[in-house]
């Protein structure tokens, strides 16, 4: 009878390197299920908008053109709502390509922006875009 009174006294259910060990497991577990849950929540909110200008070319002239690429190096499509060179806006009727503004970029695809303007030889000018959700990008260049 006292053997078995000494045997139940020492049984122990687990032993406390055991349970830490349990214990870690089941955290790193649990803290690796909320980061890919708040990673799928997340990736709605990073959509961004990044436009990049190819080389700007110059026909000069009082009715010269300028012509620039216009890529979408974002996350989300890009709408164009306004075009401007040195500050004053391209009005539609002097853009040849794209038709008309607004215009969509979509990710990673580009299009060639072309406009009529006085262009003089040597002037430097600034070519800014507008986003629908009024960011602004803009790059210079001088005529040749």
């Amino acid at each position: 009878m006292n053997t078995l009174r000494k045997i139940r006294k020492n049984a122990k259910a687990l032993s406390p390197v055991v349970a830490s060990i349990i214990l870690i497991a089941v955290t790193v577990a649990v803290s690796i299920a909320v980061a890919v849950w708040m990673g799928a929540l997340s990736t709605g909110f990073m959509q961004t908008e990044q436009i990049t200008f190819g080389t700007i070319t110059f026909t000069t002239g009082t009715t010269g053109n300028v012509s620039v690429y216009v890529k979408n190096t974002g996350t989300s499509a890009v709408t164009i709502s306004e075009v401007y060179l040195n500050g004053a806006a391209v009005a539609d009727t002097a853009i040849s390509a794209p038709d008309e503004v607004p215009f969509i970029i979509h990710p990673n695809k580009q299009e060639l922006l072309t406009f009529t303007a006085n262009i003089a030889a040597g002037g430097n000018y600034e070519v800014k875009v507008i986003t629908a959700k009024g960011n602004p990008f803009a790059k210079s260049a001088i005529a040749q």
